[in-house]
């Protein structure tokens, strides 16, 4: 069986009330109960997909929706497609040296005649609902990139980083703890991905907006000047579907339908994320004199990253604690990169990196195992660090020299949506002859006012 993170959950080895067990110790009652929950879960993890591509949509300009919708679009494709081609296999290679390995290439290379039975998982789920549930986690770490180089990448050379870094990057550091590696045997813990999913994402996201410089206008005079985003309630909508996809992607790391452990596990998530609801409320409202609807949705994400290394661990109160310190670090966090000129157009980087790394460390802190130690996790984080950033950038400077990264300033004025796409997200009513004019028949100045 591929050892796939340190929890194999409890419901696989309890059995329901007035069932016989099975030979392997599990109720076929107990498998079928768990397997749906895994597969259900995985489809949560995948409504997150939509959750990014609204909130991206809604914290950029107009002019950029189609190209936003169209790499979310791409993302999830291409992630499923290229962790079934080797991701899956790389990050669960079973016997390996704990730095590389590889089962082959294409799912079925792991699959065996128990794979879809009790026998493959403890009870836990089958060979192919690890796979579906895997695969949703997989192409997030390339969507938090999306967010943070926003309205100025290419769309190609993007689609090629994302392909590469979900097929390769991604899989291979999550070896190192869920697929039985290094990290793991050190005992380093991160119960659904603060580091492994959200640190590694936020990596990248930190290369590719170092690499491409700032929007047009954003940093002007010594001075930053804020660009709103064109559909806040979008926005919104985004954080609430991200909030609901989490009871999947922490619920579901649970590895079972065991009930005290999924529920447990989801009152502390959805501790967390109230408690860095409110504090990064409380927080920007003081620092900027008004109440920030952006930096509370952030605050929202923050406690939700934060809570995810240690969901399973932490007393309520240790819930509380973290969701508020990531509160408080996202607004500190959004407000330091911009005082050092890193564009992020979504705040992907404060949420998924600073709140990654925090929510990491604070298994070491508030963990109610004795066995988790600050120490060791600070170990894990400076792993992650030292390969997920230089990898990325290394991809980002290779397509540089090649492709290049950065749209013209012309284009980027007219939006990405003209550019790259020839199409419009919204038709904002202007006609000429009857009918709806494009930015081709636009002054140039017209359309870098059209945000």
């Amino acid at each position: 069986m591929k050892a796939r993170r340190t929890l194999l959950g409890i419901g696989a080895i309890i059995a329901l009330p007035g069932t016989a067990l099975a030979e392997e110790g599990v109720a076929p009652g107990v498998f079928t109960a768990n397997n749906v929950w895994m597969m259900l879960c995985a489809g949560l993890v995948f409504i997150m997909h939509l959750g990014f591509a609204t909130l991206e949509s809604g914290l950029t300009r107009a002019k950029n929706t189609t190209n936003i919708l169209f790499k979310n679009t791409f993302i999830i494709s291409a992630g499923i497609l290229t962790y079934a081609l080797c991701g899956f296999n790389l990050m669960y290679p079973g016997e390996f040296n704990g730095v590389f390995g590889f089962a082959g290439f294409g799912i079925g290379a792991g699959y065996d005649a128990g794979a879809n039975t009790i026998a493959y998982a403890d009870g836990g789920y089958t060979y192919w609902t690890d796979f579906l549930f895997q695969a949703m986690f997989a192409a997030t770490a390339a969507t938090i990139v999306s967010g943070a180089v926003a309205e100025r990448i290419k769309l190609g050379p993007f689609m090629l980083f994302a392909t590469v870094f979900v097929a390769i990057v991604y899989p291979v550091l999550g070896s190192w703890k869920w697929g039985g590696g290094w990290l793991d045997a050190m005992g380093f813990y991160d119960f659904a991905g603060s580091t492994l999913v959200h640190a590694v994402g936020g990596w990248g996201a930190l290369a590719g907006a170092m690499l491409l410089g700032p929007r047009l206008g954003k940093y002007v005079g010594g001075k930053m000047h804020p660009i709103p985003g064109s559909n806040m309630p979008l926005a919104a909508v985004g954080v609430f579907l991200l909030w609901l996809g989490w009871f999947g992607f922490n619920g579901g790391s649970v590895l079972s339908a065991d009930p005290a452990a999924t529920s447990f596990t989801l009152v502390t998530t959805c501790i967390a994320a109230a408690s860095g609801t409110i504090v990064a409320m409380f927080t920007s409202w003081f620092a900027f004199g008004k109440p920030d609807l952006s930096m509370a949705l952030n605050g929202v994400l923050a406690g939700l990253v934060g809570i995810t290394a240690g969901a399973d661990t932490v007393s309520l109160i240790g819930a509380v604690a973290i969701g508020a310190i990531a509160g408080g670090l996202v607004v500190g966090s959004v407000l330091l990169f911009d005082r050092i000129k890193i564009d992020d157009p979504v705040g992907a980087i404060s949420v998924h990196l600073t709140c990654g790394i925090w929510g990491t460390l604070a298994v070491g802190i508030f963990s109610t195992n004795p066995d988790h130690s600050f120490g060791v996790q600070l170990v894990g984080v400076l792993a992650y660090g030292a390969v997920a950033f230089p990898s990325a950038m290394a991809i980002f400077l290779v397509l540089k020299a090649t492709t290049g990264l950065r749209v013209s300033e012309q284009e980027e004025l007219e939006g990405l949506d003209y550019g790259e796409h020839g199409m419009h997200a919204y038709d904002f009513g202007s006609t000429i002859g009857g009918e709806s004019a494009t930015h081709a028949q636009m002054p140039l100045g017209s359309i870098a006012n059209n945000e």
